[in-house]
């Protein structure tokens, strides 16, 4: 059966305009994320993450650093969104996410982009950082539909997401990609700047998982729904993947694709703080990758570069 992506039933349902005004009332008084800073953004006041009504485009184009079932040969269509509601002293990617190097773009424009990214050839359409700007997405993405475009939805998110906004996104988004980033909240506070990101981290999981169920990948290898969960292994075991898989393989699925990262380096503010200040080492991968394995989890991505001591 040909794939169909899940926003092209909704547009035959009729329900695309009532779908983008209930986003966008989320922006009146912002509680488009956790953190609800409650902000007029469609009047341009901003919040923790410094977008006011437009989204901002950092860059987009065929992106070859996925995983596997997303890059495929032509490249998984990534459009990076300036700014993010978390605040990662490690953040690999802060000039985008903390400094805001990007251009606002209208739903129209970011519509444009999309059908650019598959006219290109890419397998998809992913949304890299895009928990702020769920609104304007929407309506891109409906926008987009309504001229051709024909490709699944990945949302890819650092996993500090609304259960309101993901009720929004059902129907919309094909691919889940979120991180699970820690298994204590203490560290998560300390590390990334947000309150009680284990309980609303969890709750987000679980609602794409109910949305998606696990990834399904077609006959070319390419991923066309379902859940994706990374999770980046961090020195000194600070992300508590024990935990963290524990939850996966007892309340998510032990058939979850999941990508452990081993991929860490100290960058951006980690330098300020010595428990981060450290790539890790092939041991602290090596023990969450066993740990991965017990729990029954074998879905896993393989690591990116070979660890060494």
């Amino acid at each position: 059966m040909a794939f169909v992506p899940v926003y092209l039933r909704l547009l035959e349902r009729g329900e695309a305009q009532q779908r983008i005004e209930r986003a966008y009332v989320h922006l009146q008084a912002c509680d488009v994320c956790p953190l609800k800073c409650g902000v007029n953004r469609l009047a341009g006041e901003f919040g923790v993450c410094r977008t006011g009504a437009k989204a901002q485009v950092s860059s987009y184009g065929p992106h070859f650093g996925e995983e596997k079932p997303l890059r495929g040969w032509a490249g998984s269509g990534t459009i990076f969104f300036a700014r993010c509601n978390l605040r990662c002293v490690y953040c690999q990617n802060f000039e985008i996410s903390q400094t805001g190097s990007g251009r606002e773009v209208d739903p129209q424009e970011l519509a444009e982009i999309m059908l650019r990214l598959q006219a290109a050839g890419c397998h998809n359409i992913n949304l890299v950082s895009p928990t702020h700007v769920v609104p304007q997405i929407i309506a891109a993405v409906l926008i987009a539909a309504q001229c051709g475009l024909h490709l699944p939805v990945v949302y890819n998110s650092g996993g500090y997401d609304s259960l309101e906004m993901l009720a929004l996104l059902d129907g919309i988004v094909d691919i889940y990609m979120p991180d699970m980033k820690y298994g204590d909240n203490d560290i998560a506070r300390r590390f990334s700047r947000v309150p009680r990101y284990v309980e609303v981290n969890q709750a987000a999981v679980r609602e794409m998982q109910r949305q998606v169920g696990d990834l399904q990948i077609d006959e070319r290898g390419i991923a066309q729904r379902g859940l994706l969960v990374r999770h980046l292994v961090l020195p000194n075991q600070l992300e508590g993947s024990e935990k963290v898989l524990q939850f996966l393989a007892e309340e998510i699925s032990r058939n979850v694709y999941l990508n452990l990262m081993d991929q860490y380096y100290p960058a951006y503010q980690a330098h300020n703080y010595p428990e981060l200040n450290r790539p890790i080492t092939s041991q602290e991968y090596r023990q969450a990758l066993k740990v991965a394995h017990q729990l029954g989890l074998k879905r896993l991505d393989h690591p990116r570069r070979v660890l060494r001591e």
